[in-house]
């Protein structure tokens, strides 16, 4: 699962800018470009959204120095509410409306893109998928799991065979006891991280897909006035998107190098596409075709990706979380941070 998850961001990474510089169709926008004051913006806004990135994905993972990103801590589930609106506004208020504009713009043909509302069927057939991965991913590792712990018993057992018949009774029902307890043990123990580190996976691959465009799209521009608030937006987006990510996979329990490995691929998405935009900023035309195609159809995978991760993976299951449930307090705690979540998300969309 890592491995696919790496395979699709480098591949993400390395393909796009080919396809977006693609010949010019449809002209720019008239815009006041200063490319040397742009360019200075460009430099503060890698330098503050790589910072920004780092600090949230790195709070949750440094629960044992802050411990009010500690998962065992009541306020942790307050926090991850607050990420996840974060998390959902993104993909409803962001990203999804960005992917009916592409999909929809007069640059692109009527028949087919004018005439059937591609954002929302990939966006459902992306939140589908997810489904599926999520589900299948489970289900084999608690497969693989459980077929690593089974040969405990058989093992004993044919021990036991070379003894006497009145010892492999009793000690083959001891065998059975301890074998039993060892599967439902690690099986209870070993279920929800299981799901963690799907969740965390599926997640990050979401996030990157999304931060990668927005990245280009920054880096890209020559237009000071459109990247100054972009600064801002993105900053604060990236900081709590990091937060929700972190507290995922400080939940996942990684080793060292795996959590190294998926806080630097976050940390690193948006300020790479800002380069990427900006090497390609000469060639780079966001209203050719095959540009809006392009984006327009990774940001609606990336919505449904995000949307259904919000809402299953990460609200669902911590509002209907046993600590929660038997919780008055933390529940309304939770509810409001997380309506202020969205709300907070859903504003910065005024300037990004």
């Amino acid at each position: 699962m890592n491995k696919l998850t790496i395979s699709a961001i480098l591949l993400l990474l390395f393909l796009l800018p080919m396809l977006v510089c693609s010949e010019c169709t449809c002209e720019s926008e008239a815009e006041d470009r200063n490319r040397t004051e742009a360019l200075k913006y460009k430099l503060v806004a890698i330098a503050s959204i790589l910072i920004a990135s780092a600090s949230g994905v790195s709070l949750p993972i440094l629960g044992k120095i802050f411990p009010a990103f500690n998962p065992e801590k009541d306020i942790f589930f307050i926090i991850k509410a607050f990420a996840a609106g974060v998390i959902l506004a993104t993909g409803f208020v962001h990203v999804l409306p960005d992917a009916f504009d592409s999909l929809t713009s007069p640059c692109l043909p009527t028949n087919p893109w004018g005439n059937f509302p591609f954002s929302g069927f990939v966006a459902m057939v992306s939140a589908i998928g997810t489904l599926m991965v999520d589900s299948f991913a489970t289900s084999y590792y608690k497969r693989s799991h459980f077929n690593k712990a089974k040969p405990v018993n058989g093992d004993e057992e044919k021990q036991d065979e070379h003894e006497g018949h009145f010892h492999v009774h009793t000690h083959a029902t001891h065998g059975h006891a301890h074998g039993s307890a060892f599967v439902s043990e690690e099986n209870l123990g070993s279920s929800d991280l299981i799901r963690h580190r799907i969740i965390s996976q599926v997640l990050e691959l979401g996030i990157v897909v999304h931060s990668v465009i927005i990245g280009i799209s920054l880096g890209a521009s020559g237009s000071p006035k459109t990247i100054k608030p972009l600064v801002g937006a993105l900053t604060f987006h990236q900081l709590f998107e990091g937060m929700g990510l972190g507290g995922c996979i400080s939940q996942a329990k990684f080793n060292a190098r795996v959590i190294t490995i998926m806080a630097i691929f976050f940390s690193l998405t948006t300020p790479v596409g800002i380069l990427i935009g900006f090497a390609i900023s000469n060639t780079y035309n966001e209203n050719s075709p095959t540009a809006l195609i392009v984006e327009g159809i990774l940001n609606s995978a990336s919505a449904g990706i995000l949307i259904y991760m919000a809402l299953v993976d990460l609200l669902a299951a911590d509002f209907m979380n046993p600590r929660m449930q038997s919780n008055l307090k933390l529940q309304f705690g939770a509810n409001l941070s997380l309506l202020l979540g969205c709300g907070c998300m859903s504003l910065v969309a005024k300037w990004a």
